[in-house]
């Protein structure tokens, strides 16, 4: 073979900078957003925020005036479709520099800023009894199980010898607050470094029923049976079917466990009047004390889209505070030459392109996720007005032909991204579901179904809890086709126990 050159003609899509930032943009969340921003505003002299005051000075001034980047908008409704109507509130990428126009042009010369303008005044801050501000409780981190215990341990007097042993124990603490190892591995662990003296294992249990008064009530049990008498031995003596409720947990916690109150009531001799009253106080114990302190902190949701009614109309806007408003500098756009082929100059201008080009791609991802924001609304009315039994089914593809777009764009565009609503916040994905077919030739959303099966299970008899089977079939009573498995497979996704578990004496 001789190596030779030749000449193709051909089509291909190549991925420009700008497009790919766009794309990138389009998938971030709200504080993957935010975070970009900021980097983009530290790396670019030619963007800066606006504030939020001299923004809504110019808008009531120039509401006649040439829409911003900031005007993003859905598609006009369609006929048929008037009960929809869609704000153009949003994140401002303005890039007018708009000065504001109450500031003197001369100041006295010994003049402070302060004796011109008054401060804002300071957040409010909760405060203590003498009105300190309370910096700790707002700065410091969540008290867990363990820092909670090891506090209440400084507090108790021991000896040196005592105090090893709790810190053993300590140690073999889980989160749930129970002992996660046997006494006689904490002794032999102890054994070894008290050679001279040895330590009894009695010593180590003394010390461990000691313990098991800390806060919170049942906590260094070794299983749920300890822990739960702890709780009934702290109690008032004088507390109603306080011995009642030590004999069931004491002798037939088994038979407890597994809801068989027949034999609970053969065996414990209490009629079912008694047994109902000693079950209401051992339901009131908590089996897991160490999740009372170790809760973590928690997660806040920043929406990116809000829907609200406004006479008769849902209203789809977009979140104004999710992200800072940003525009061009106009100070350092204004000292960039045509005709300067400088470094400087040079640089001032690819850093313009670079702002214009960031401001773009933000506003592409406004207006694309106001207008998937919108269809979803527009396609999910019922669910906004009736609840979760009225979802209908979607899928990508829908939401992808109604705004004519590839179905990555739109799966892009749902993750992460979450919608204030009347029931609720949710993410864009959770009004995504499969159907299931019904006897008339339709299609339910499975949603739907799972909203079916728990106001089903809620409205079920204690005594006699519905199974998957029967809840199927009272479902097939209303045309919709659902096999037990399926039932079944939403009862768990939806954390609720089987009929055997949910059986209560009442």
């Amino acid at each position: 073979m001789k190596a030779s050159l030749q000449l193709k003609l051909g089509q291909s899509l190549t991925m420009t900078p700008q497009l790919q930032q766009a794309i990138r943009l389009l998938q971030l969340s709200t504080l993957d957003l935010q975070q970009e921003i900021q980097q983009a505003l530290e790396s670019n002299p030619m963007l800066e925020t606006s504030e939020e005051d001299e923004h809504s000075e110019s808008s009531e001034d120039n509401q006649d005036s040439e829409p911003t980047a900031s005007d993003t908008s859905a598609e006009e409704p369609s006929e048929g479709q008037d009960d929809w109507d869609v704000s153009e509130s949003g994140p401002d990428w303005s890039t007018e520099n708009d000065t504001p126009d109450n500031i003197p042009d001369d100041l006295p010369v010994d003049t402070a800023w302060d004796d011109i303008y008054q401060s804002a005044p300071a957040p409010a801050s909760r405060s203590d009894e003498d009105g300190e501000q309370d910096f700790e409780s707002r700065n410091s981190a969540a008290e867990t199980l363990h820092d909670h215990l090891e506090w209440q341990l400084n507090l108790t007097p021991l000896s040196e010898r005592d105090q090893a042993v709790a810190h053993a124990l300590l140690d073999a603490v889980d989160d749930r607050g129970y002992l996660t190892s046997s006494l006689e591995e904490i002794h032999a662990g102890l054994s070894d470094e008290t050679d001279e003296d040895p330590l009894e294992l009695d010593e180590v249990e003394a010390v461990l029923h000691r313990l098991q008064h800390f806060d919170p009530p049942g906590v260094f049990a070794r299983d749920l049976q300890e822990c739960l008498l702890i709780q009934l031995n702290q109690l008032p003596p004088d507390t109603p079917w306080l011995p009642q409720a030590r004999l069931v947990i004491t002798h037939y916690i088994n038979l407890l466990g597994n809801r068989d109150y027949a034999q609970l009531l053969r065996r414990s001799r209490l009629k079912e009047d008694q047994l109902r009253e000693v079950l209401a106080l051992i339901t009131g114990l908590n089996p897991r004390p160490g999740d009372v302190l170790d809760q973590g902190e928690p997660d806040y949701v920043i929406p990116d889209v809000i829907v609200r009614k406004h006479h008769g109309r849902w209203r789809v806007e977009l979140n104004p505070e999710i992200a800072p408003r940003i525009r061009v500098n106009a100070s350092y756009a204004s000292l960039i030459r045509r005709a300067d082929s400088s470094a400087d100059n040079t640089y001032l201008r690819d850093q313009l392109q670079e702002a214009k080009w960031f401001i773009k791609s933000l506003q592409s991802r406004n207006e694309t996720l106001l207008k998937v924001a919108t269809r979803i609304v527009e396609h999910q009315q019922g669910f906004l007005d009736h609840g979760e039994e009225a979802m209908k089914p979607l899928i990508l593809s829908d939401i992808a032909q109604a705004v004519e777009m590839h179905e990555s764009t739109i799966s892009r565009v749902t993750t992460q991204k979450y919608m204030h609503t009347p029931r609720g916040i949710f993410e864009l994905k959770y009004f995504f579901s499969s159907h299931v077919s019904t006897d008339e030739g339709g299609e339910c959303s499975s949603t739907a179904i799972r909203a079916m099966i728990k106001k089903l299970i809620a409205a079920e008899t204690p005594k006699k809890p519905l199974s998957d089977s029967k809840i199927a079939a009272m479902l097939g009573e209303q045309g919709i086709k659902v096999a037990r498995r399926t039932v079944a497979k939403y009862r768990e996704a939806m954390h609720i126990p089987p009929s055997n578990e949910r059986k209560r004496l009442v």
